[in-house]
């Protein structure tokens, strides 16, 4: 079957906030959003709830149906309980802030006991750092380098990278997902 989206309207104009059975995002980091292709498909095939429609239509020779902004699983999908490890989460855990300078440009992650002194890729070792405080640290120990992390370094819980991506909000919220997304939007980053 061929679909057709009204000529104003691009792929990535439409995408859907996907959410659990329990009508809250499966994610929000990265937000869980569906192309409008994916989610017209889970909907064909029974998987989803359509919650609210985008004003937009798409067409084929034997269907008409308005695009689903939000839509909801209709089988609960157990969260993890614990984050997983990636360079995203260190830098959200951290809030995307240099731990050692408190800069918010050209972010690597640095290893506060070196891996050359033993130090392990962790949780517990790796923090956020701007390319020059990442260079001038090099591979000595904090306190060779006098340089410290404003925070120690922690294994975050779901609820702590939650609470640290509420300070930054998508570019794009449809209006239709406000009632399933909280973020503080008055707080500085």
């Amino acid at each position: 079957m061929t679909v057709h989206v009204q000529p104003t309207v691009s792929a990535e104009a439409c995408p859907a906030l996907v959410l659990n059975a329990d009508y809250r995002p499966l994610s929000y980091f990265p937000l869980s959003l569906w192309c409008w292709q994916d989610t017209i498909k889970a909907v064909f095939l029974d998987r989803v709830n359509i919650v609210s429609e985008y004003d937009r239509t798409v067409r084929s020779p034997s269907f008409e149906m308005r695009l689903p902004s939000v839509v909801s699983l209709k089988t609960y999908v157990q969260p993890a309980r614990n984050p997983a490890f990636t360079r995203f989460n260190v830098f959200l855990r951290d809030r995307f802030t240099c731990q050692y300078c408190g800069a918010r440009e050209d972010l690597t992650f640095d290893h506060v006991i070196p891996r050359s002194k033993g130090g392990l890729t962790t949780w517990e070792n790796v923090v956020a750092a701007c390319s020059p405080c990442n260079l001038r640290k090099g591979d000595q120990l904090p306190r060779d380098a006098e340089m410290w992390p404003r925070q120690a370094p922690y294994a975050p819980d779901l609820h702590d990278l939650h609470r640290a991506g509420r300070h930054f909000p998508p570019n794009f919220l449809h209006e239709s997902w406000l009632d399933y997304l909280y973020w503080d939007t008055e707080l500085e980053p």
